[in-house]
């Protein structure tokens, strides 16, 4: 136990001790000698205590120091205390880690840890199960040199680690895993890797059936259709049957356009084209889909205005992002009151190239603007059934811009209208200079 006077207490001690040899010098008639065989007696008491203090911390098994007087009892229960709290400090932060590796064992993903040089500093089980990693031997292991997959390899070396990436297993290739690495601390980066097998398998096979029963439904609907064409209207018909015929017809058309684009879709789901091959004249295309709504437009009154930057030419896939403007430009002149007012613009800006259209129609209300690029999702679902809409378009527009790495931007003001824009990034226009 610290006493605050201890020090006071030793001290006094210390010269009641050299008083009485100069005292015992005083008699004697020779106080330096006195005095000087005081100190070496004080000195030597002083180095055996520190040769003493030197075998405890070193030498000696036991925790509890040993029993003196004086200064250096004081000295042997500060350390004494220092080791007890130092003991349990120890203690508390090995409970601690051992908590965190159980969580860490306990965690449904691999997970590595590794410094700013890539070299593993620690793994869980799963990853030892998982990525084939072997622990402790891979510790201080650079992780490139272990997950070998060229993918990983350019994703863990470009350093952008906003996305995930999808790779196959180091260990089994029928396994597909998504790595997500997040930068921590100073210098350290953690790897969590998570087995998307099933959930791949699901995607797959969802896109594999919608693809294929939108391509089986195309012979019935065609054969359907056409034989509704060149069925003749006899004079006298009876009203209903003219009527169930010309609601067949239109629903039988409505049907082949919903496949149409649920096509389109799989397709550019499915797409491995890659965007920086082709150039796209955006200004050629756009001329073209100026033309088809304006065609589009002949019941509508509209004024549909173009204002396109000819030279403005991007890499990408022509044919989606034709679908893509095509869907964004037919979707106001379906959409917006008839007399309205439309506005087409493709310019460059300081972000990249830029798209929007503009409308002064009804407008669309906030809480359906997050949801409108889900599929078959419809803001009102009786305009669209008589626009004869899919609910697809929207959707198709969002996986293309997701194929260019751009995104669709939607804001609107009920009864003031709507603007749909997106913005290609500048290392996709190719017109640099």
């Amino acid at each position: 136990m610290y006493y605050p006077f201890s020090w006071f207490r030793s001290t006094i001690r210390l010269l009641i001790f050299l008083v009485l040899f100069a005292l015992g010098g005083w008699l004697l008639d020779d106080m330096v000698f006195a005095v000087a065989l005081g100190a070496v007696v004080l000195l030597i008491f002083n180095y055996w205590h520190l040769y003493k203090l030197n075998r405890w911390l070193w030498h000696s098994r036991k925790m509890s120091p040993p029993t003196v007087r004086g200064v250096w009892e004081h000295i042997y229960e500060g350390i004494y205390y220092l080791q007890r709290r130092n003991r349990n400090k120890r203690k508390e932060l090995g409970e601690l880690v051992k908590r965190f590796r159980e969580g860490s064992e306990a965690l449904p993903d691999a997970a590595v840890v590794v410094d700013s040089k890539a070299c593993i500093l620690w793994c869980n089980r799963l990853a030892r199960l998982e990525l084939g990693l072997k622990w402790p031997k891979d510790a201080g292991r650079r992780l490139d040199n272990l997950l070998r997959h060229p993918e990983f390899i350019e994703y863990f070396h470009a350093g952008n680690y906003k996305y995930p990436i999808e790779v196959p297993s180091p260990t089994n290739p029928n396994k597909t895993f998504e790595y997500r690495i997040m930068p921590y601390g100073e210098e350290h980066m953690l790897l969590i890797a998570r087995d998307i097998t099933r959930v791949s398998q699901l995607e797959a096979m969802r896109k594999d059936f919608v693809a294929n029963v939108s391509h089986e439904l195309r012979t019935p609907l065609t054969v359907i259709n056409g034989y509704l064409e060149i069925m003749p209207e006899a004079e006298g018909a009876d009203p209903f049957v003219k009527k169930a015929m010309s609601e067949m017809a239109t629903q039988t058309h409505r049907m082949q356009n919903l496949i149409e684009d649920l096509l389109v879709l799989s397709r550019i789901e499915a797409s491995s084209e890659r965007v920086y091959e082709n150039v796209v004249n955006v200004g050629s295309m756009l001329s073209l889909i100026e033309r088809e709504a304006q065609a589009l437009n002949k019941d509508k009154g509209h004024t549909i205005t173009f204002h396109v930057d000819k030279e403005l030419s991007v890499y990408g896939v022509e044919t989606e992002l034709r679908s893509a403007c095509s869907n964004l430009v037919f979707n106001a002149v379906h959409y917006t009151p008839a007399g309205g007012e439309i506005n087409v613009y493709w310019s460059r800006k300081p972000s990249g190239a830029s798209f929007s259209v503009v409308d002064n129609g009804e407008g669309i209300e906030q809480a359906h603007l997050n949801r409108l690029t889900e599929r078959f999702y419809r803001v009102d679902k009786a305009r669209s059934r008589k626009t004869g809409g899919s609910g697809l378009g929207l959707s198709i527009v969002k996986h293309v811009l997701s194929h260019h790495n751009s995104a669709l931007e939607i804001s609107s003001t009920v009864g003031k209208g709507s603007n749909f824009s997106f913005v290609l990034d500048n290392e996709l226009i190719a017109d640099q200079s």
